[in-house]
């Protein structure tokens, strides 16, 4: 004996529906808390600043954590290392 259920559509989640040539929807990427407006300026002298970037062990953080820009990255690795040598950090 066969039962008759009324079959349930399943509902599709937006991340099936992405496509490499659909417009992409979701922004994961963050903005550069470095650049824009009001952006404090990279410098050696800072030592606030320098020591949010660096790690409990005085590693350089990576951009991918960070989500700062290349040319900011860079600009800020030259001003830890320099504090370093000045013995600021």
């Amino acid at each position: 004996m066969k039962k008759n259920f009324k079959g349930k559509k399943k509902k599709q989640s937006n991340f099936n529906k992405l496509s490499l040539f659909s417009p992409n929807k979701y922004n994961f990427k963050k903005k550069c808390p470095l650049s824009g407006k009001n952006a404090p300026e990279i410098d050696y002298k800072n030592i606030k600043l320098l020591k949010r970037y660096t790690s409990e062990n005085g590693k350089i953080l990576s951009s991918r954590i960070t989500s700062i820009s290349m040319k900011k990255q860079r600009a800020l690795s030259n001003a830890i290392k320099r504090a370093r040598i000045l013995a600021l950090i």
